[in-house]
């Protein structure tokens, strides 16, 4: 691997901590935590760990419901967790393993042991990362998928719902594409595609959730953003795809954009008023934002226009 795994070794007692790191350092960069409370700070502090090794026997807060905390926070959830304690009955390690821990190395702590399970475990981890990013991203753009979209969106939803924030979305249909790949043929349209999907990429925020939603369409999720501001993004993001000319093709792209109401519960919700100002975005000649007003929709828009 071409950088160092990272290791959160965690235990009260600084004797275990030196015997572990001492089986460790040369392969991977350590982070350490000598409490349940540190060890859930660290878990989500850059860079993130690849593996947890956790004593269970600690002062204030043990080592099982420390793994019960990382398991339920869906930032920490992915973690793996090797438990490194005294306790060696069959009971302990099978409660151990029930609540999420996917090892249990027992004290005393034996080198080959622990760099062999650790080295296993690391293998595993980066394995289900690649196949976890593949299920959720788009291949052809590297964007989120739709699944991941809709399962963020909610996430986000109950956010708002607790905290009160504002939340926008953007849809994002590519002007007359059918034409692009009949013209020019589908490998060009790929091409269209993957240099818009550039373009919203690094226009965004670490909170933003930036999708293909389908074919040509492109969703992009605002968290802490008003419509005022999410209708001056989508003016930069439509100039900015306007300006592309990807293998000299003109591009354009046609925005819908709407704010979470208060009367809204649901991500269909948002997504579909987003959907219909797209609709009328076309209708009025394509190229440009058109802000979602909560009217009822015309017969005529009820098709859409490509």
């Amino acid at each position: 691997m071409d950088e160092k795994a990272t290791v959160l070794l965690v235990d009260d007692t600084r004797t275990n901590i030196q015997l572990l790191a001492g089986c460790l350092k040369q392969d991977y960069r350590l982070k350490i935590a000598m409490n349940g409370k540190r060890c859930l700070e660290l878990a989500q502090t850059p860079p993130l760990p690849d593996l947890i090794l956790l004593d269970v026997i600690m002062p204030e807060m043990d080592g099982y419901e420390v793994c019960r905390q990382l398991k339920q926070n869906p930032e920490t959830k992915h973690i793996p967790i090797i438990f490194v304690t005294g306790r060696d009955s069959d009971e302990d390690e099978e409660f151990g393993l029930q609540l999420g821990a996917v090892d249990y190395i027992a004290k005393p702590i034996r080198p080959a042991i622990v760099t062999a399970r650790v080295s296993t475990q690391i293998t595993l981890k980066h394995q289900s990362d690649e196949l976890r990013s593949m299920a959720l991203h788009d291949q052809l753009t590297q964007l989120y998928n739709r699944h991941f979209l809709i399962e963020s969106a909610n996430n986000k939803l109950a956010h708002v719902d607790r905290h009160g924030h504002d939340l926008s979305l953007l849809m994002i249909d590519v002007d007359f594409f059918k034409h692009i790949n009949d013209q020019f043929g589908h490998h060009a349209g790929d091409q269209v595609l993957k240099a818009i999907a550039q373009v919203l990429q690094a226009d965004n925020r670490k909170e933003d959730v930036v999708a293909r939603f389908g074919g040509e369409e492109f969703v992009v999720l605002l968290e802490h953003c008003g419509l005022d501001s999410a209708i001056e993004k989508a003016e930069r993001l439509r100039e900015k795809i306007e300006a592309l000319e990807p293998s000299g093709i003109t591009v354009t792209a046609s925005f819908g954009v709407a704010q979470l109401q208060e009367h809204e519960n649901t991500f269909v919700e948002l997504l579909t008023r987003a959907d219909e100002a797209v609709y009328i975005a076309k209708e009025q000649g394509r190229n440009r934002v058109v802000a979602s007003d909560n009217q009822v929709m015309a017969p005529s828009l009820d098709k859409k226009i490509v």
